[in-house]
């Protein structure tokens, strides 16, 4: 078994908008994100590429501290199907998409903050 493989097969299992999704046999696309973004792993792969683009497979695992090779392939296939993350030359990055998807999630960080700060418990 290679150490970093080529490119990791394409999945089947890839959520995609217009395909059944769990939460929707329609494949809405938002249930479809939530899907893909729901699935371990993905969401830090994404951070990881947004904090530092063009991670080699092995970089990439070992900043993923704990994922399984097999997992991290199969999330990055995902993703590339998905069209939020591709293959370059020197690793992998965010297509505009993944860039664009990075931008909207930190709006959640901006809500989750104020939310922490609204829910946090008094200081005695």
């Amino acid at each position: 078994m290679a150490d970093e493989p080529d490119r990791p097969a394409a999945s089947p299992s890839a959520p995609l908008p217009g395909r059944p999704v769990r939460g929707s046999a329609t494949g809405r696309p938002i249930m479809a994100l939530f899907d893909l973004l729901g699935r371990r792993w993905t969401l830090r792969v994404i951070w990881e590429l947004a904090q530092e683009p063009a991670a080699t497979f092995r970089e990439l695992q070992q900043r993923c501290d704990g994922v399984s090779s097999s997992v991290l392939a199969q999330r990055l296939a995902e993703l590339d199907q998905a069209a939020i993350v591709r293959r370059a030359d020197r690793g992998y990055t965010l297509t505009p998409d993944g860039r664009t998807l990075c931008a909207e999630l930190m709006r959640l960080e901006t809500w989750a903050d104020r939310w922490a700060a609204r829910t946090a418990p008094a200081a005695e």
